[in-house]
């Protein structure tokens, strides 16, 4: 199997971002850097699938392929989604050693909600590439009390430094409040365009990605998804 198609459904990474890490040499294979031509050879076993060679992500032996597991997280203000272990305040503290689990995407330290948390290499990579154009759903407070046309200015899609953003649906909660649902993934991107007209993002919650949504999951937990849930995520990414 090629060496990208393993680390993807290892579920460290997708197969677009294994071609990165092996051409920034992040990943070695038996003592030496890996490179692109590069394939690994499969064990089967009762518990999954592992490769013959040493293979390490920056000095970190590389799992195996684990049955593919989906899970949400309930991600509260304050936890990096960045896999630190020497960051307390890391994601990675919250996680089971089994199954092995990686977020799809990010959401700031500063913001909570829904977090999708996978071992599914190729759901991650369809979910997260801007072509496929998913939709991730918000509900934001701001520090002041705004008018229509400022939800009219953020549907349309809003200028900053030199991005654009994509336009995007819009609707009012309160007069302080409003549910933004984007196509889009960019960096803080909520926060920068409501900044860009004037106001100051002070709470910031995911309740939906696609078909697959919050509910009533507390703060600070996390469950397996449904088979039903799997399912409709699945279809909605084919």
């Amino acid at each position: 199997m090629r060496l990208a198609k393993y680390l993807a459904l290892t579920g460290l990474c997708s197969r677009r971002t294994a071609t990165r890490y092996i051409r920034d040499g992040l990943i070695t294979i038996d003592g030496r850097l890996a490179n692109h031509i590069d394939t690994v050879t499969l064990i089967e076993t009762p518990d999954g699938a592992f490769c013959r060679e040493s293979l390490l992500f920056e000095g970190i032996a590389v799992a195996g392929i684990e049955p593919k597991q989906y899970w949400i997280l309930n991600k509260s203000v304050g936890t990096d989604c960045r896999l630190l272990p020497c960051d307390p305040d890391s994601l990675v503290h919250l996680l089971p050693e089994s199954p092995r689990l990686y977020p799809v995407g990010r959401l700031d330290k500063d913001s909570r909600g829904l977090l999708l948390l996978t071992n599914d290499g190729e759901l991650t990579q369809k979910l997260m590439h801007p072509d496929f154009g998913h939709t991730k759903t918000y509900r934001v407070r701001v520090d002041r009390p705004y008018e229509d046309e400022f939800l009219h200015q953020m549907a349309q899609g809003v200028s900053y430094k030199d991005v654009t953003t994509l336009a995007c649906k819009m609707s009012r909660l309160s007069a302080d409040r409003f549910e933004i649902v984007l196509t889009q993934g960019l960096n803080r991107q909520i926060r920068r365009m409501s900044q860009a007209l004037g106001y100051k993002v002070i709470d910031l919650k995911r309740i939906k990605i696609q078909s697959l949504e919050l509910g009533t999951l507390n703060e600070g937990e996390m469950r397996p998804l449904t088979e039903a849930e799997i399912s409709t995520l699945r279809s909605a990414l084919e």
